[in-house]
């Protein structure tokens, strides 16, 4: 049973997740550098800004998580899953994660933040 509440842990997986965002799209910019597009430019400009997005976001949650005294390591990796360390005003508590789980929510967040948000702030 965990005690962290929704909210707060909604915002802890986005210390999980967001890094990873951040590496893929850093991959992807470097792939895109390389490539032999004939106008890269602006495939490099999405990815750029949608980066500082990110940074932006994981900034405001890595706040969030140091004013409630909140932190998150990646303790244990193998094939099938990856467990982490949530060490929450004072309650240690261990959380594993289905890898395919992990990626999918990546894949879901990298969706939002090239194209989605766009289109949530019209609805």
């Amino acid at each position: 049973m965990t005690r962290i509440p929704e909210e707060d842990r909604d915002i802890i997986e986005n210390e999980i997740y967001l890094p990873m965002v951040l590496t893929i799209l850093n991959r992807d910019l470097h792939v895109f550098g390389q490539s032999p597009f004939k106008l890269k430019r602006p495939y490099l400009d999405l990815v750029e800004e949608t980066m500082k997005i990110v940074q932006t976001d994981l900034k405001k949650t890595r706040l969030y998580l140091r004013k409630e005294n909140i932190k998150v390591s990646e303790i244990k990796r193998d094939e099938a899953f990856t467990m982490y360390l949530f060490m929450y005003k004072g309650y240690e508590e261990h959380h594993n994660y289905f890898n395919p789980r992990l990626r999918n929510k990546v894949e879901e967040l990298m969706a939002y933040y090239l194209f989605k948000r766009f289109h949530s702030h019209s609805n």
